[in-house]
């Protein structure tokens, strides 16, 4: 599934996500030289509906059309397929940011590709990773990291102060490459914003002239730390609606605007038509269904049971459906460096 270049397609600097299936014939890893030579890594468009990662990348490389780049860069595109009809991914296919190495021994061509490139970058001792996402709800725009490691909150704080530490979902680019090199993943915001777009160009840029991370930790007041502790999820069995209708669930209108506030314990989320079963699966770090401490009935409306802080709240259900309604986070007060 995967083609590899030694230079930038004709053409890739001006097209559309929509038109990427034009110059390229699928999953594709480019290298391109530069003044330092371990390579800064870069994926961009594992879901083919977030194309922020194409528009900052392009803006990076015209500033480098006739100069060298401070650093060797290898950019990876993802799902060409999918950009081709501006969707997360194609119904038959396997989610890009799922198919990671992560100790298995998975046969999917998919799979195979993943650990390919991972590969490919060990080999060259990639220098840093970066994987460049959007999301559909209302979020500012932060970074997640695999490690609570200096090296990886030094390179995450330098896109944003807000920084979420996740073990969980499996499979993910970020946490592949995190077992060769500093790796973080930015959210971007909705796809089409410009300011997700110069934002991250300008951290691209920034990466691709780092000589090497600090030792030192990142100072605390330059850090919202935050840990993942449980994603949740609509079962297919439950049909979902969103602000009106009749449905299992019928989540309230606005339900993104709670992205990174912190719920109080009572806070409706929507309502329900069976009184005695809370319709969503909510599942932590050792994949166990904790829906219960976290959620609770009360005269059919869907409330937290306690206090918690949501991310990636979505309105969009095909989304909801192909991924998750959201993660919940809590904050971590003390900072546990691993060595």
């Amino acid at each position: 599934m995967l083609t590899e270049l030694n230079s930038l397609p004709e053409d890739l600097l001006q097209v559309e996500a929509t038109e990427l299936h034009t110059i390229l014939p699928g999953p594709t890893l480019i290298h391109l030289p530069g003044r330092q030579g371990a390579p800064l890594f870069v994926s961009i468009l594992l879901h083919g509906n977030e194309d922020t990662g194409l528009k900052a990348m392009q803006e990076v490389l015209k500033k480098y059309q006739n100069a060298s780049l401070p650093r060797a860069l290898s950019l990876f595109v993802g799902n060409v397929d999918a950009a081709r009809q501006g969707v997360r991914r194609l119904e038959k296919q396997l989610d890009y940011n799922r198919i990671w190495p992560a100790g298995r021994d998975d046969t999917a061509p998919e799979h195979r590709m993943a650990r390919k490139v991972t590969e490919i970058m060990a080999q060259r001792g990639v220098f840093a990773s970066i994987d460049i996402h959007n999301n559909s709800g209302l979020n500012p725009h932060y970074a997640c990291i695999n490690r609570l490691d200096n090296a990886f909150l030094h390179l995450a704080t330098m896109f944003s102060r807000i920084v979420v530490y996740f073990t969980s979902p499996k499979g993910v680019q970020s946490e592949a490459f995190a077992c060769l090199c500093p790796a973080v993943t930015l959210e971007c915001g909705k796809p089409g914003g410009k300011s997700g777009v110069d934002h991250a160009a300008v951290f691209v840029e920034g990466a691709l002239h780092l000589s090497d991370f600090p030792k030192h930790p990142v100072a605390k007041h330059d850090l919202d730390l935050f840990h993942s502790v449980a994603v949740v999820t609509v079962p297919e069995t439950v049909s979902l609606s969103i602000g009106a209708g009749v449905s299992d669930l019928c989540l309230e209108e606005r339900i993104d605007q709670y992205n990174f506030r912190e719920l109080k314990t009572g806070t409706r989320l929507g309502r329900v038509i069976d009184e005695n079963l809370i319709p969503l699966c909510t599942r932590n770090a050792a994949d166990l269904d904790i829906s219960d401490y976290y959620f609770e009935i009360k005269a059919g409306e869907l409330m937290t049971r306690r206090p918690v802080m949501p991310a990636m709240l979505t309105r969009d259900i095909r989304i909801i459906r192909q991924d998750c309604l959201c993660y919940l986070m809590e904050r971590l007060g003390t900072l546990p460096i691993e060595t």
